[in-house]
């Protein structure tokens, strides 16, 4: 579906498009200990244990993670490498497009899928396309590419180069006015009355 929305860009846009792949190794690991290097941890452990089975077990087990300081300078040299070759990537391109989310919306409540493309799937894996870019601290936004049957969207990321917000906020208008979405709502939404 992004793929086909990429296309829009090309056909539509005037832009030149092709696929390219900025090569990091997945920086799943990086950005936990980011979240957790810079977040209040033992007061985040303490909810837990107010909160118990309340809280995501997902970010229960990143809270009892015997986290050490070189975890946390590992992520933040990983988060460094990161940047200098997403910076790299972006010398080429203006814009980069990806899926939003690795799956399609999935069940309220669901802490994720257990498999994406028939393959068992880490706890975080569906957001493998937008951790990466909150790391690199560059622009992006999101936009329906499409919508499943059952009319839920299908979200596409637009991507810039580090302080190009203009560029991502004209590409994300451009493509709405090329693929207007702004009337479509999920069936729950139109079933509420929302």
């Amino acid at each position: 579906m992004v793929d086909e929305a990429a296309k829009i860009f090309e056909r539509d846009l005037g832009c030149i498009v092709e696929q390219a792949d900025p090569g990091w190794k997945d920086p799943a690991r990086d950005f936990a200990g980011i979240i957790m290097l810079e977040t209040d941890l033992a007061g985040m452990r303490r909810m837990a244990d107010e909160l118990g089975e309340r809280m995501s077990p997902h970010l229960v087990d990143l809270l009892r993670t015997p986290w050490t300081a070189e975890d946390f300078t590992n992520a933040i040299m990983g988060r460094k490498a990161l940047v200098n070759r997403m910076w790299r990537f972006m010398q080429r391109y203006d814009l980069m497009l990806t899926p939003t989310l690795a799956v399609p919306p999935f069940p309220i409540l669901m802490q994720g899928p257990e498999k994406i493309a028939g393959r068992l799937a880490r706890a975080w894996s569906w957001i493998s396309f937008t951790f990466p870019i909150n790391l690199t601290g560059q622009p992006a936004a999101s936009v329906p590419a499409g919508f499943t049957r059952d009319g839920l969207p299908v979200g596409m990321q637009i991507v810039g180069r580090h302080l190009d917000d203009p560029l991502v906020l004209r590409a994300s208008a451009c493509f709405e006015a090329a693929r207007p979405w702004r009337d479509q709502w999920p069936p729950i939404v139109k079933d509420l009355g929302l």
